[in-house]
């Protein structure tokens, strides 16, 4: 099975549809509830309602899901009898397996109960119709690729006391998420200079995106909250409460994180802590959601 750990939940849609061949006379059959093993339209409902529940324990790599809603309709053709599942989950992966599992069973239901009756009878194919959700579907496109700095904020980086690992992860990560990341810079813990830093940042090199590391706890040298609130214009505080209830949900520590997300003129500026840990799930977090504040800082709307 695949990692899913660092996924995030978000609306999960699945439509598939299986159909079953069946003589004229079947049909017939079915819509006098002449059928001899009972009705086929309610038993394929439930059977395929069963199924989507317990995909997980029939095809091996499909992860467990809670599922929030499942919809069966059967219907009734001239030579055919059509199933159309549909299933939804607000989780970490897709429910297409759920939605084409549901129909598969659905249409292996139809052909059991019917056998007796109908010697030429057949499953047709079983399609997925439709799926959508997941963080793709949220992924913006740029002409241009978005600018992007990097600022570690550490007393002993600065000075070379230890290496600086936060920033590189940073960097990396940022760079994945189609940003080009044109500035890197180890600061000390001094607010004067952070806040010079960040100015500079925004209003001569008119970065998109600045993303500092470090400084965001209590400690007494822990001062890159409050530069940073110095310098933004507008703060963005869902920005902030999505990465801490991203990382709550994996350390209890995350709760003693002081940063901020903000916006001077055209660039976004979010605090992440320190370790880099933390500056992965953070980023995480923060992508691609992050990516559509540009286009509403230039007045496109939601």
């Amino acid at each position: 099975m695949f990692d899913v750990a660092d996924k995030q939940e978000t609306l999960r849609e699945a439509y598939a549809q299986a159909t079953v061949h069946v003589s004229a006379a079947t049909i017939k059959l079915v819509k006098e509830g002449k059928s001899p093993k009972g009705d086929i339209v309610e038993n394929a409902r439930i059977a395929a309602t069963m199924a989507a529940k317990k995909t997980s324990e029939i095809i091996p790599y499909c992860h467990p899901i809670p599922i929030d809603y499942i919809k069966i309709d059967v219907n009734l053709k001239e030579s055919t009898i059509e199933v159309q599942t549909y299933v939804k989950t607000v989780w970490k992966t897709g429910v297409e397996m759920e939605a084409l599992t549901a129909a598969s069973v659905a249409a292996l239901t139809v052909y059991d109960m019917l056998k007796p009756v109908d010697e030429s009878m057949s499953i047709g194919q079983v399609t997925l119709i439709k799926k959508s959700g997941g963080l793709k579907s949220f992924q913006e496109k740029y002409t241009k690729a978005l600018k992007a700095a990097v600022v570690v904020v550490s007393d002993s980086a600065s000075k070379g006391e230890r290496q600086d690992k936060t920033g590189k992860v940073a960097t990396e990560l940022i760079q994945q998420n189609g940003f080009a990341v044109e500035h890197y810079k180890i600061l000390p813990d001094d607010a004067a200079l952070i806040q010079a830093e960040l100015k500079q940042l925004c209003d001569s090199q008119k970065v998109d995106l600045i993303v500092t590391c470090g400084g965001t706890g209590l400690g007494p040298r822990d001062v890159t909250t409050e530069a940073t609130q110095k310098v933004i214009e507008r703060e963005v505080r869902g920005v902030s409460e999505a990465i801490r209830a991203y990382g709550q949900k994996r350390t209890p520590l995350s709760m003693l994180s002081r940063g901020v997300c903000g916006v001077r003129g055209k660039t976004v500026i979010v605090n992440l802590p320190g370790s880099p840990k933390a500056v992965s799930e953070c980023l995480t977090a923060l992508f691609p959601g992050i990516s559509h504040v540009y286009k509403m800082i230039e007045g496109h709307g939601h």
